[in-house]
């Protein structure tokens, strides 16, 4: 078998999960042999621009899809919530791979159980709009403040700044053996993560057979189902990745459950909806809950955010 080439973001985090999925490509095709090529991405060399402050999309992965289309690499893995919602022509989503966690979890100074735990006024450190507004409707007082950098960066910010706790997605401090750094996790239910947060999508050039067959024997059925239906709901309301929106779905016994929230930024004008129905339909479903959120007054708050 020939050497495939996998690109990937050369941080620590980006590194890991790539391992993982080499190892589980090894498990089904014992044979395979698999460099890694890392590229630096516009969100590597940019530590500073908070995330809610970006216009643009693919800050985390259009290097990466460069890489595929010039033929420099087979696949590419990214964190599935990093890829835009909008496929580059001539690339396809070969499989979506160990979606284990898709919580977010708070790691805090000082021993914290709960949110209602954190001291009152306590600066939070986020990237993200979602999860602000989110933090500013379940407490009024907390003071969400941007930080940015990998995953170490942040811990050690948290460690050296005035920041009381931070907000990261639990699936990557797991993959870095670092879950004992975390005081509570969120139900995904109650405090609603990304769309496909805590997914791996491995990415492929859509006319490349050889690669796309042996990607897709890692490729989690339910995995894909969720995450497809959850970035259904960003493509439907139009907001893009960085709009204070947020979509959570799960099956048990063939039936989807899908649940989104769209809100202002002050955490006051909380509108949430959930929608049940067979997986096969769960695209649409989410097509159907995303147009309920913008009919509700998502609209008018989508508006606002643009002013």
């Amino acid at each position: 078998m020939d050497v495939l080439t996998v690109a990937t973001r050369g941080g620590a985090l980006a590194v890991a999960q790539t391992g993982i999925v080499i190892a589980a490509l090894r498990q089904v095709h014992p044979d395979i042999r698999i460099k890694i090529k890392a590229v630096t991405t516009r969100g590597d060399r940019d530590r500073r621009t908070a995330l809610w402050n970006l216009k643009d999309t693919g800050f985390f992965t259009s290097q990466l899809e460069d890489t595929l289309l010039a033929g420099q690499a087979d696949f590419a893995v990214h964190s599935f919530k990093d890829l835009p919602t909008r496929q580059r022509e001539g690339l396809t989503i070969g499989a979506v791979f160990d979606r284990n966690f898709a919580e977010d979890c708070i790691i805090a100074k000082g021993p914290v159980g709960s949110i209602e735990q954190l001291p009152k006024g306590a600066k939070i450190g986020t990237s993200s709009l979602r999860r602000a507004a989110q933090l500013r409707h379940l407490r009024p007082d907390i003071e969400p403040a941007p930080i940015r950098g990998n995953v170490q960066t942040r811990l050690r910010k948290l460690d050296e700044r005035d920041f009381d706790a931070i907000v990261l997605a639990r699936a990557g401090l797991e993959r870095l053996g670092l879950g004992e750094r975390i005081s509570f996790v969120f139900d995904p239910t109650e405090f609603i993560p990304a769309p496909a947060q805590g997914a791996l999508g491995i990415q492929t050039k859509a006319d490349d057979a050889t690669t796309n067959k042996l990607i897709a024997a890692i490729d989690d059925e339910n995995a894909r189902t969720t995450t497809f239906a959850e970035r259904r709901v960003l493509t439907t309301m139009q907001c893009g990745c960085h709009a204070p929106v947020g979509a959570f779905a799960s099956i048990a016994e063939g039936q989807i459950r899908i649940r989104a929230f769209i809100c202002d930024l002050q955490g006051k004008n909380f509108i949430s909806r959930q929608s049940t129905g067979p997986a096969e339909n769960a695209e649409t479903l989410a097509e159907n809950l995303a147009n309920d959120l913008l009919g509700s007054g998502g609209q008018e708050i989508l508006a606002s955010l643009e002013k």
